[in-house]
């Protein structure tokens, strides 16, 4: 697959290795364990750039699979803030979840709200988005979650970091060209290329892509969620840096 290949050949490596007792410490529930094959999460956070001591904003964080990870990364002298849409708390499993993290992770801070409606943390080390930059091209009466005015927030985005802050994407490679709002809709991926358009137009500098989540084999046309793909679509992950 020559995009494949011609992205391998521009990444960014790093040798630096997570540390060992980041995925082992205990109290990570099995349903987040069980997701550590696929996601490689280890070598994510090996890659990106964050140091122990950040303060990071963890965007649509889900039940926290990377809020707690990034939580043990930076260590108790840094901070993750996670944002999450109003209608995922309204989910009891997933307020239980998030109590019991941040009952295990005292340096986790929970902001409910919408990425473009919530207030923006300030002096931020770094900005992560694991599989939910499209969502800023989404939005859905039915599930509460309103329309983003992009450019505007990643503005704010780039006014909240620190010079030498890092923005860490990974997400769903979608189908070239393809209209980005349209495509959030119907599959949740996106134009790879949009992204990186995206950030540079905000004023970030694109500091490499790590292929490491790549697979051959995927269609870009097909729903993320489709059960023959979900968990083994082909991801993208880029870093952008502050200058």
């Amino acid at each position: 697959m020559k995009r494949l290949m011609g992205l391998a050949g521009m990444a960014v490596l790093l040798v630096a290795a997570a540390p060992a007792d980041l995925l082992n410490a205990p109290g990570r529930p099995d349903a987040m364990v069980a997701l550590d094959a696929g996601r490689k999460p280890a070598e994510v956070l090996a890659q990106s750039l964050i140091k122990p001591g950040a303060r990071v904003m963890d965007v649509m964080a889900g039940q926290g699979y990377y809020t707690e990870l990034l939580a043990r990364h930076v260590g108790p002298k840094g901070r993750v803030i996670a944002i999450e849409p109003v209608n995922y708390m309204e989910d009891p499993k997933t307020a239980a979840a998030w109590a019991a993290l941040q009952k295990r992770n005292r340096n986790v801070e929970l902001v409910v709200g919408a990425p473009g409606e919530a207030a923006m943390p300030d002096k931020l080390d770094a900005a992560f988005y694991h599989l939910t930059y499209h969502d800023l091209y989404w939005q859905s009466e039915k599930f509460k979650y309103p329309r983003t005015d992009v450019d505007a927030y990643n503005a704010r985005l780039f006014q909240a970091l620190k010079a030498g802050g890092v923005v860490l994407i990974i997400d769903h490679y979608g189908v070239p060209g393809m209209d980005s709002r349209a495509q959030a809709d119907k599959t949740h991926r996106i134009d790879a290329d949009v992204v990186k358009a995206d950030m540079v137009r905000a004023g970030f500098r694109f500091a490499g892509s790590v292929p490491i989540l790549e697979l051959a084999g995927d269609d870009p046309a097909k729903l993320v969620f489709d059960p023959s793909l979900r968990g083994k679509t082909s991801r993208f992950y880029y870093r952008f840096v502050k200058p």
